[in-house]
């Protein structure tokens, strides 16, 4: 949901922009047409982009999913593929060659394969890469140097493997909003340069990963979102130092002990089942509205909902 929401707020953001000065240009730049019709071209020529012509504007949104931005002289700043299950190509590597791109957007093209190119971290513009419900596979692509604008990076639901590069934890953190590597086959430990990691939003459920996911979290991060769950992380859950701003952790099915840490009052969603968690289960902020759900599967975790203890 949060990428559709994303999504169509820079569509909304592009279509002002290019219709406030659009008398200023009735065609987007020969060179993204030209790049434009060679990526149509690496995706087998799909019906999709079948509004994609030779010698007609790509841009004022007569191209399906692309968009220019009137603050960069119509070049082309938003690409977005998606939704197409007879869409059957590996991922295009001319899209490294658009070269005033600031959003891409691919996702729910199952079809889709190979590994994603190296060559996209020409695109140091990005701010905002989302290759998503793809069947791309291989490592994730180290974007850690050249995407210093990058904002939000989604990755998710595809079939990446390998481990988190070292280098995720220094993405300029001024910068990054959310990071989500979430069901995919990654796995191994994780990097403890991810401890540098302070964004709102980091999803890694459902891979592989064991160990230690405890540097994730500090009291002196903005983190709101946490997710974890799916994987087999093993750590003291107690010790953990939470941060004030947490409204969201989901760390259920793991392997994760010890009892409830501190500073939990404003978590709004909780999820710790299926780990060997114990102890009580506080009545702090809005315990009192999880359910049974929220806790069950684990060592010897007591208090409503679950029996009291003894």
């Amino acid at each position: 949901m949060s990428t559709i929401i994303t999504n169509l707020f820079l569509l909304f953001i592009f279509i002002f922009l290019s219709q406030t000065t659009s008398s200023l240009s009735k065609r987007c730049h020969p060179e993204d047409e030209r790049v434009l019709l060679q990526i149509k071209k690496e995706f087998n020529n799909p019906s999709l982009l079948s509004s994609w012509k030779p010698h007609t504007d790509c841009c004022n949104f007569n191209w399906y999913g692309v968009a220019c931005s009137a603050l960069i002289n119509q070049r082309v700043g938003y690409l977005s593929i998606s939704n197409d299950t007879n869409l059957s190509s590996q991922f295009p590597p001319s899209i490294a060659n658009i070269p005033y791109l600031e959003a891409l957007f691919i996702f729910d093209l199952p079809n889709l394969t190979g590994p994603i190119p190296h060559s996209i971290t020409k695109l140091t513009k990005l701010k905002y890469l989302t290759i998503s419900s793809t069947g791309v596979t291989g490592p994730i692509p180290n974007f850690t140097d050249q995407f210093t604008n990058l904002v939000n990076l989604d990755l998710s639901h595809n079939n990446l493997f390998g481990t988190i590069p070292p280098t995720y934890g220094y993405f300029n953190n001024s910068n990054v909003a959310s990071l989500d590597l979430s069901y995919n086959n990654l796995s191994g430990k994780l990097p403890i340069s991810l401890a540098m990691l302070d964004i709102y939003l980091l999803e890694l459920a459902y891979n592989n990963f064991e160990g230690d996911a405890s540097m994730l979290f500090g009291s002196n991060k903005k983190t709101l979102v946490i997710d974890i769950s799916g994987n087999r992380f093993a750590f003291d859950f107690g010790r953990l130092d939470l941060s004030q701003t947490i409204t969201s952790l989901d760390v259920s099915h793991n392997k994760i002990y010890g009892n409830f840490p501190m500073a939990m009052e404003n978590v709004t969603f909780l999820n710790v089942s299926y780990n060997r968690l114990c102890g009580e289960i506080p009545k702090v902020g809005y315990f009192n509205t999880f359910d049974v759900s929220s806790f069950i599967h684990n060592k010897c975790l007591c208090g409503s909902p679950l029996p009291s203890c003894k």
